[in-house]
């Protein structure tokens, strides 16, 4: 399978290293990014191409990875699928736009084409898909960040957002896509906290679900990449076990 990127930022980086071709039956070939240098550079690590052209790099891959921005998914989400290739998005902010996300599962089904979101910076999105359609009642976020990712100077706690996702979405587009992943998986509109916090030094998310089936609590402690403050170790390596999933002949849960 031959993958192209949008966007060769910190997630990009850290897929790129971590897929092995001869392991995976993976390649990750041709690179776009509005920064030239920046698609030239990963692209000279991975033995890839760096574009210019956005339709060379689509004409010869098979999935398209979006690593860059929610205005970039939307963008080049109905572009990519128009030709028949699958694409996972990783700016899963983008689909709580419910206009684009009937838009993008129109194109997609019209062109054969399968869109994938990875579960990325959280843990138990299996239980909420599960629960979502059987008595699932109550479902919230609790989302703590340091000063640094979220880009504050303070020295104390603060809340900075209180309401629903999406709207949190809209006030923080870079650093809340999880409030959208759980909102998608529920089907939804899921109650989102947002805290700075001065005294930790990872992104914390913790969730709520409550309904017929009992209750169930998650907290994820993610470090944060090293190369943008902003982004969860772990949303790169959720996409990581996506691509890697494709080629399994079992797979275990969802």
């Amino acid at each position: 399978m031959k993958v192209g990127i949008i966007g060769c930022g910190a997630i990009a980086n850290i897929i790129t290293t971590s897929i092995v071709p001869e392991e995976n039956d993976i390649e990750i070939a041709y690179f776009f990014d509005k920064d030239i240098e920046r698609a030239e550079n990963l692209a000279s690590f991975a033995g890839g191409v760096a574009v210019l052209d956005f339709d060379e790099l689509l004409q010869n891959v098979d999935l398209v990875i979006e690593c860059a921005s929610p205005d970039s998914a939307r963008y080049f989400a109905p572009r990519v699928l128009s030709e028949g290739r699958d694409m996972i998005v990783m700016s899963i902010g983008a689909f709580m736009d419910y206009e684009f996300y009937q838009e993008v599962e129109r194109i997609a089904k019209e062109n054969d084409a399968k869109v994938h979101l990875p579960s990325g910076a959280i843990v138990g999105l299996d239980g909420i898909k599960a629960v979502a359609k059987f008595g699932l009642k109550e479902i919230s976020l609790v989302t703590r960040k340091s000063p640094k990712s979220l880009g504050k100077d303070i020295d104390k706690e603060e809340v900075l957002f209180e309401g629903k996702a999406s709207e949190a979405v809209k006030v923080f587009p870079l650093n809340i896509n999880v409030a959208a992943t759980i909102s998608i998986a529920c089907q939804s509109d899921i109650d989102v906290k947002i805290i700075v916090d001065p005294n930790v030094d990872r992104n914390v998310h913790e969730i709520t679900a409550k309904g017929d089936f009992g209750e169930f609590k998650t907290t994820t402690m993610n470090y944060p990449c090293s190369a943008n403050p902003k982004t969860s170790m772990l949303a790169a390596l959720s996409a990581i076990r996506l691509l890697k999933s494709f080629n399994e002949t079992i797979s275990v849960g969802m």
